[in-house]
């Protein structure tokens, strides 16, 4: 049974950085598309950023201020948020599935268990 395991996130202030990690037990970041999706209270879970082997993809709300990359080596894969914003406070969710249609409406067959970002003003 794959398992996807995130660490990192907790508290910054506005302008500051963060870096989310998500390991899987298994290859499956190679073979599949993965992504990063957040919520915050009372809102739906919105995707993030989308990472396969040739595209990548980000929110407008996030373009330009997110990177996301992933290790294949390490089974891994990486959210590295700079210029954070309050509005960015959410609980931080990776996930990945073959199907990219199956990201875009966020009904991923792997999740993470979720961390939660905090960014103070």
């Amino acid at each position: 049974q794959v398992q996807l395991v995130q660490s990192g996130g907790g508290l910054a202030q506005a302008g500051g950085s963060l870096t989310l990690s998500c390991a899987a037990s298994g290859t499956i970041f190679s073979d599949n598309v993965a992504a990063w999706y957040r919520q915050a209270p009372g809102k739906q879970r919105a995707l993030v950023a989308a990472i396969s082997s040739n595209s990548i993809d980000y929110a407008d709300s996030v373009r330009g201020r997110f990177t996301v990359s992933r290790d294949n080596a390490k089974n891994t894969i990486y959210l590295q948020m700079n210029s954070l914003k309050p509005e960015d406070t959410s609980v931080y969710y990776c996930a990945a599935d073959r199907s990219f249609r199956a990201v875009v409406i966020g009904a991923c067959e792997y999740w993470g268990q979720g961390t939660q970002v905090t960014v103070s003003s």
